[in-house]
């Protein structure tokens, strides 16, 4: 009788939520050739072939998909008897604080894994704007907080610089002669400055034409035309579209995502359970990391 390997499970399943050798590589702390070998080695031991490989994308065939779903019951039970045995699931309450963009995007994943581990371990999720973030970190209200800077962090647990773009409606179209409407968080807000400082360096007149305190009333905007507003790809909603410099837009600085943990306090298992999973994630969906 044969025997999965579980850390073969765990490549396949990383292989699968990436879409790409290279990227579960660096999700599993592999290179990408051990990655290669381990999904060969595992479909000599089937008989079948895992994945068809058309051009760069991978597609599980009719025998992958059937191993997936058990792949993921193994690992989840691996998890949770690991934790169960270690003690290290504990009872308690870990609080993370997360932008709008990370809540709507990455966020899911994460929530979903820690789950596993950590089953008796309560999650809070505080979603608020970054500098609301970094307020409740330093009063002791969270434990580990992802938040977006205009400026390099000093003092970040993970930090990755993302490109910022403009986005607005498919047909939108500017004349540089005319002023440029923009939809924007209130002050302060990283991505509205960086929008305002580059339409002046580019001499380009500009009006705020609705100023919104979350992500949902800066989509509802732009959609009905009230002005194009500034995020990064990773927050481009469905119906908007990302505006080139054909639009006539100057170009915009990178912002910063980083992850950040309190000071001086003891980490405990589950908050570093968490912070594992979380850079784990950005760095699998970024595709790089300072």
């Amino acid at each position: 009788m044969q025997t999965l390997d579980l850390s073969i499970m765990r490549t396949l399943t990383a292989v699968v939520e990436t879409g790409s050798f290279a990227k579960a590589a660096r999700l599993v702390g592999r290179s990408e050739s051990a990655v290669s070998l381990q999904i060969k080695r595992l479909e000599e031991q089937l008989g079948e072939a895992v994945f068809l490989r058309t051009g760069r994308n991978m597609v599980l065939t009719e025998a992958g998909t059937t191993l997936l779903g058990y792949a993921r019951r193994l690992l989840n039970l691996n998890d949770e008897a690991l934790s169960a045995a270690s003690g290290t699931s504990g009872n308690g309450r870990v609080v993370l604080g997360v932008p709008h963009d990370v809540a709507e995007t990455w966020l899911p994943a994460v929530t979903a894994g820690f789950a596993r581990s950590h089953p008796a371990v309560a999650m809070e999720t505080v979603e608020a704007r970054s500098p609301v973030l970094f307020n409740r970190l330093a009063n002791g209200e969270i434990d580990l907080a992802v938040a977006f800077t205009s400026d390099r962090p000093q003092n970040a647990l993970w930090s990755a610089s993302l490109p910022m773009i403009w986005i607005g409606p498919r047909n939108f179209a500017f004349n540089r002669t005319g002023q440029l409407s923009l939809a924007v968080f209130d002050p302060p807000c990283a991505f509205r400055s960086a929008a305002t400082m580059s339409l002046d360096d580019a001499g380009i007149q500009w009006s705020v034409g609705h100023s919104s305190a979350s992500l949902t009333g800066l989509w509802a905007a732009v959609k009905a035309g009230l002005g194009v507003t500034v995020r990064t790809p990773a927050a481009l909603p469905p119906g908007l579209a990302a505006l080139d410099q054909s639009a006539g837009l100057p170009d915009l600085p990178p912002v910063f995502i980083s992850l950040y943990g309190q000071n001086g306090k003891a980490t405990t298992p589950a908050v570093s359970r968490l912070q594992e999973l979380l850079q784990g994630c950005l760095e699998t969906c970024l595709g790089t990391a300072m």
